[in-house]
């Protein structure tokens, strides 16, 4: 069964290039050019990504993130025409999985849609649950449960924390989970990796002392005492 994937972008030429490229590929396409009727879109439909333009009328891209998080975990590639560092890891802390700057290259784009539908897709097809300190995690759901109690997690934080869980007692370096998590040909530094960690920590809220920081290493899932 083919992958949909909304399009929100304001810019028609930019959107039909998009469009185009993903039906190609055997994408199914839905497209908005602003925020508040890509909410309803995503509302009235079963979406596998989005690809989420910043600058939009109305609602801008940034409430359209925060809103959908509030929902679902389903994967989002946030663009801009900006390349500020704050504005990358501002989209990372609302919940984005990845960052593309304007002008794009569009294969490139799509490249980086497939590798986060592939992940889940191989998430969906491992082990049922993984359990461990209050921790579980359902692959097939892609939900997590802390003490019994659902948490909500982003695509990202889902795959950080699984990741982790599977290594539990092994240091994992910044540079390990951003080859595993992003690929080898994400851009982009420790910032990253430490706001999204930052956000699954506040998340796991008493939890979080299962994921310790090793210094100047990076990050291990510990059992306490």
């Amino acid at each position: 069964m083919s992958k949909t994937i909304l399009i929100v972008e304001d810019e028609p030429i930019l959107r039909e290039i998009m469009k185009d490229y993903l039906l190609e590929e055997g994408f199914k396409v839905f497209e908005a050019d602003e925020g508040k009727k890509a909410l309803a879109l995503f509302q009235d439909h079963e979406v596998d990504l989005i690809i989420l333009d910043i600058m939009l009328p109305e609602l801008d891209g940034w409430s359209v993130c925060k809103r959908i998080r509030k929902v679902s975990n389903v994967p989002i590639i946030m663009l801009t025409a900006r390349s500020d560092e704050d504005d990358t890891l501002l989209g990372f802390e609302l919940g984005a999985d990845d960052y593309v700057t304007k002008p794009y290259s569009p294969p490139i784009l799509l490249a980086r849609a497939k590798r986060l539908l592939e992940i889940r897709q191989i998430r969906e097809q491992e082990d049922d649950t993984l359990s461990s300190s209050g921790i579980s995690i359902h692959f097939p759901s892609r939900t997590v449960s802390v003490d019994g109690e659902h948490c909500s997690l982003t695509h990202t934080e889902f795959e950080i924390l699984a990741y982790l869980m599977k290594n539990k007692g092994i240091i994992i370096t910044r540079e390990q989970l951003i080859t595993k998590i992003w690929g080898y040909d994400f851009v982009g530094d420790d910032r990253t990796v430490n706001s999204h960690i930052r956000n699954l920590r506040s998340k796991l809220e008493e939890h979080a002392e299962h994921i310790v920081t090793v210094v100047r290493s990076g990050y291990k899932f510990e059992e306490q005492p």
